[in-house]
């Protein structure tokens, strides 16, 4: 087939339509976020399955659009690093096949981001977002009430135990009580910018966003305390400083930082009554425990780490050694960073704060220069995510990791050193910030 007719099939003119990119965010996005649901029904090989034509159907979308998108803007830089690092401990793991698989699974699921990234733009990403949450959500609630209320019985295939007569905790569509708590949070943050940025009717913001906190607030996690807290004073700092003369905004920024560096020690160092404050007294000490136990194996190798798996392998070493010595079976070790050097070392760890502190620091500084609130999205997600890599290490594998990668990419759209490459095209158009930003309203044709 020639050029010419190629470029006419009905096949590429789907793959190059804005309708098909549409529905590929949504569906790559909501297949992710139900990783548990799918895994649990259907089974990992469907999970896996799906994921695999999805990053099939991606690669074609890239190829069609090859001409508008520049191959140093395709990805962030310390993303490769950080993915080359991973692979390159093949050479040293304890499980080839092992590191291999959890390579290509994170490797996939930073390709559908790569791809989504690409493909839209900020708000209709949020969107995109936004409609997967209320399904999952609304998903979640059903199923807490039918175990719970209609059929008094846990639905443990689901992990659901079906305490939400009880007020909770309850584990929705996601497995656990964090996991639920975690995805709310990430929820209630995009229902905000897309009530800000007036995509929906007022009416179905308010419904989305009272969902989300409801399940936060029922799943009874630690963790979403801490996470609310810091996001809401990361928005009441990014709102300020957006509101601040331009000539002083170094000043403040400096300024805030400092108190925010106080603040964390002083936070480390009232940790204790922090933690029983807030009832998670339980839960630090099974970390506490949990840490020490792996610190213990990141001395035998703490330069390389013990080879890539992501969510633990848990008949591998030092996997099921870890457990065994904690009777247990942790899936993690209930820190990212915690995982990062257990699994890659010091080395593979700067990689990692590099990627994700390169991203949360170019997003900071867009949305406090730029009028348009969408801005505010990628860091207060990113502040999200780096907080509950405290706890977890949701940000390693799955829907953490997806996210995470798509605001390092979409960060380094908007400001990178590859703004510096002339005459080189890109996709998609990246919203205009400073005094041209459209007025918020305007958003509402971006879908």
């Amino acid at each position: 087939m020639s050029p010419p007719e190629l470029s006419r099939s009905w096949f590429v003119r789907t793959l190059d339509s804005a309708a098909f990119a549409q529905a590929f965010a949504q569906t790559a996005l909501a297949a992710v976020f139900a990783e548990h649901l799918v895994e649990r029904t259907a089974g990992r090989v469907t999970y896996n399955a799906v994921i695999a034509g999805l990053c099939i159907l991606g690669a074609a979308m890239l190829v069609v659009r090859r001409r508008e998108l520049s191959l140093v803007r395709v990805a962030p830089t310390t993303l490769v690093l950080f993915l080359g690092w991973a692979l390159a401990s093949v050479a040293w793991t304890t499980d080839e096949g092992g590191t291999i698989a959890g390579w290509l699974s994170a490797g996939s699921i930073a390709f559908l981001a790569v791809v989504i990234g690409n493909t839209r733009d900020t708000l209709q990403t949020v969107r995109a977002l936004a409609d997967v949450f209320r399904v999952l959500l609304i998903t979640s609630l059903v199923l807490e009430l039918l175990s719970g209320v209609f059929f008094d019985m846990p639905f443990a295939f689901l992990g659901i135990e079906g305490d939400i007569a009880s007020l909770g905790p309850i584990q929705g569509a996601f497995g656990t009580r964090n996991a639920l708590g975690f995805i709310a949070v990430l929820a209630l943050i995009t229902f905000y910018i897309e009530w800000r940025t007036v995509s929906v009717r007022p009416g179905l913001s308010l419904f989305s966003a009272a969902l989300a906190a409801l399940l936060a607030a029922l799943s009874d996690s630690p963790t979403v305390l801490v996470l609310a807290v810091a996001t809401a004073a990361a928005t009441a700092v990014l709102t300020l400083v957006r509101r601040v003369r331009r000539s002083a905004r170094t000043t403040v920024q400096l300024a805030l930082g400092s108190v925010v560096m106080v603040g964390a020690f002083l936070g480390y160092l009232l940790r204790e009554r922090i933690i029983r404050w807030i009832g998670a007294g339980t839960d630090f000490s099974i970390r506490t425990e949990l840490w020490s136990q792996t610190a213990a194996y990141i001395r035998f190798e703490p330069v390389q780490g013990w080879g890539w798996f992501g969510a633990w392998s848990r008949g591998d070493f030092p996997f099921i050694a870890i457990n065994r010595a904690l009777n247990d079976r942790h899936g993690s070790a209930l820190n990212a960073y915690v995982d990062v050097v257990l699994q890659l070392g010091w080395v593979g760890l700067l990689l990692f704060i590099a990627f994700a502190g390169l991203a949360l620091g170019r997003a900071w500084l867009v949305a406090t220069e730029r009028r348009s609130i969408l801005y505010a999205w990628t860091p207060l997600i990113l502040v999200t995510l780096l907080v509950d890599s405290l706890f977890e290490s949701f940000t390693l594998h799955g829907y953490g990791w997806l996210m995470l990668v798509l605001c390092a990419l979409r960060a380094g759209q908007s400001r990178s050193w590859r703004e510096r490459i002339p005459d080189s095209p890109r996709l998609p158009p990246v919203e205009h910030g400073g005094a041209g930003d459209p007025p918020t309203g305007t958003h509402r044709i971006a879908r």
